[in-house]
């Protein structure tokens, strides 16, 4: 197992009747700027619950933020911060509304010219504005990380950010908001958490038997609970299950101690930032090809999983990493997730080439775990996936 340091100080508020709390988490006298996406949480009642429990405090809001959080809109938030002298920031929303709101805290403090250089330069934040989330859609993990992904729809790219200062200081996790998520959401959220497990496990053993064990029992919740969230969104216990595993697949702990890939996420994020194509899609789209061009260097990783998650227990090593492959394409399958770029969209001539050209342009060379995957790889991947 390799070395690792590991802290992570967000709060979980979890189950039903939680939103009511976040008043004891928010400080005494704190300014705060309620963020949101399109206005669902107005019709499903959480939005009521929020501004309740705010009720003692003074509070902005700002809705709109898109589902690809766009840097323009989060703009003009950051000129609200600024202009309202703001002190507290929260989300409450999926992924997008909460990475939304750690560019935000971050570019709140930014003292260089450009907030977008926090992207585009990859510039590590230490000290953010301090911010909570109430969370409405699982998925992303970003309620319990310091991670976030923005888009900028000028230029057509995606990039990621992060650092120790962008923690939220407590998360309100209640089950009860999945019944009200829309079917795409739901898919999107189990292919989404399921390939967060496999770009930090996938990749090449250091001997870390409980992170593996770990991720495991990750994706065996999720494909176990799968069914039953998907036929019923009302299903508390499913929906639970669901939530709670969506958080615990990025939340930091599965990844301490072992070699991580995330070259699926970052072609995947090239995808999106093209065609506008959901983020969870993107990345089954990439899955398949990446673990087949990059085949020997992942076979007993593969083989371990096939055997472990999926109980394939027949075949050679090789033909148990190449039946874990097909189990993986058929998982998202059955969540109804279509694979192939060609799917999505018929313009998909040239992708490759310009998807390659960019890593090569920010320099790029090398990404995944072994940091083999050059743009001309990359290049032959995302021409596989068409």
């Amino acid at each position: 197992m390799n070395n690792f340091q590991y802290k992570n100080p967000t709060k979980i508020l979890f189950g039903k009747g939680q939103i009511e709390n976040i008043a004891t988490e928010i400080p005494e006298n704190a300014k705060v700027l309620m963020l949101f996406g399109g206005g669902s949480i107005k019709k499903n009642g959480v939005y009521e619950q929020v501004s309740k429990a705010l009720s003692a405090f003074e509070v902005v809001e700002f809705g709109g933020i898109p589902a690809n959080p766009e840097y323009e809109v989060l703009m003009e938030a950051l000129d609200i911060i600024k202009a309202e002298n703001i002190t507290f920031l929260l989300a409450v929303g999926g992924g997008s509304v909460i990475d939304g709101t750690k560019f935000l805290a971050s570019a709140a403090l930014y003292e260089g010219e450009e907030p977008w250089d926090i992207l585009a330069k990859n510039k590590r934040t230490f000290i953010g504005m301090p911010f909570g989330t109430v969370l409405t859609l699982p998925a992303t993990g970003s309620e319990m990380n310091s991670g976030a992904v923005i888009t900028r729809a000028e230029t057509k790219e995606k990039f990621a950010m992060g650092g120790p200062g962008l923690f939220p200081q407590f998360s309100v996790l209640d089950p009860e908001v999945v019944k009200s998520i829309p079917q795409r959401q739901i898919e999107n959220g189990l292919a989404d958490a399921f390939t967060h497990v496999l770009e930090q496990y996938m990749t090449y053993s250091v001997d870390a038997k409980l992170q593996d064990r770990l991720a495991e029992s990750v994706m065996q919740t999720l494909i176990e609970i799968a069914p039953a969230i998907l036929k019923n969104t009302s299903d508390y216990k499913a929906a639970s299950n669901f939530m709670w595993s969506c958080t615990m697949a990025l939340n930091g702990l599965i990844q301490q101690g072992v070699p991580s890939d995330w070259a699926i996420h970052m072609m995947g994020h090239e995808l999106t930032a093209l065609y506008g194509i959901d983020h969870a899609r993107t990345l089954a789209i990439i899955a398949e090809s990446h673990y087949k061009v990059n085949f020997e260097d992942k076979k007993e990783k593969l083989a371990q999983y096939a055997e472990r998650v999926w109980n394939v227990n027949e075949g050679t090593l090789e033909e148990k990493a190449l039946a874990g492959i097909k189990k993986t394409t058929e998982f998202y399958h059955s969540l109804g997730i279509d694979t192939k770029l060609s799917d999505y969209t018929k313009n998909y001539k040239g992708t490759a080439e310009i998807i390659s050209k960019r890593f090569e342009e920010r320099g790029w060379k090398g990404i995944g775990e072994r940091g083999k995957v050059t743009p001309e790889l990359v290049e032959k991947i995302v021409e596989m996936s068409y």
